[in-house]
């Protein structure tokens, strides 16, 4: 069928973009909790910025 051809190469690109979207958050949030726990005197501080 010639016509689901774009779907499924649709279906892949957003799959795709939705992994890179997942693997970002997951770096953000990695760093984010490594540098709260690295500064500890200003993590509520840091806490109360962010969030």
């Amino acid at each position: 069928m010639p016509q689901m051809a774009p779907m499924s190469w649709m279906i892949l690109f957003l799959m795709f973009i939705n992994s890179y979207l997942i693997m970002n958050m997951m770096i953000y949030f990695f760093y984010k909790f490594k540098n709260m726990n690295l500064n500890k005197n200003n993590s509520i501080n840091q806490m109360n910025w962010k969030w």
